[in-house]
């Protein structure tokens, strides 16, 4: 069963998308401001935060003046790449063993252009390990 923070709705994900990607905390103006595709309401950004919050998503970082008041940053509690990584297993351990996709998997891990040297050795001992314990 997946982590309650990692179960994010669409609109959950924009928003930690955004995150990600300012790579600073931000005030929900600032995430209505940046999210591209999207026009939030204040109401329901304000929803989506508390959602967010109460799952352990993200956190409240600091309270700061703005021009007429003062708004709470907010950061995610976890990396995109944990994020991905943390949904990868779980849609992984759905897939049955003795279909072709998980050799299509790997397949696609070994040709992206995001796999170096360092990671292929990874891969060879965790197969190599596994092949043992069988």
């Amino acid at each position: 069963m997946i982590d309650s923070k990692f179960d994010l709705s669409d609109k959950e994900e924009q928003i930690l998308e955004t995150m990600w990607k300012e790579e600073r905390p931000l005030l929900r103006s600032e995430i209505i401001n940046l999210t591209e595709n999207r026009r939030w309401k204040k109401s329901s950004i304000h929803v989506f935060l508390n959602r967010l919050l109460e799952k352990g998503s993200i956190r409240v970082v600091d309270v700061v003046q703005t021009a007429t008041n003062f708004g709470r940053t907010y950061e995610p509690t976890f990396s995109s790449e944990k994020y991905d990584i943390t949904r990868l297993k779980q849609n992984f351990e759905t897939i049955d063993p003795e279909l072709s996709a998980i050799s299509e998997f790997f397949s696609f891990i070994v040709k992206s252009k995001k796999i170096d040297e360092k990671n292929i050795k990874d891969l060879e001992d965790i197969i190599k390990d596994y092949k043992k314990k069988l």
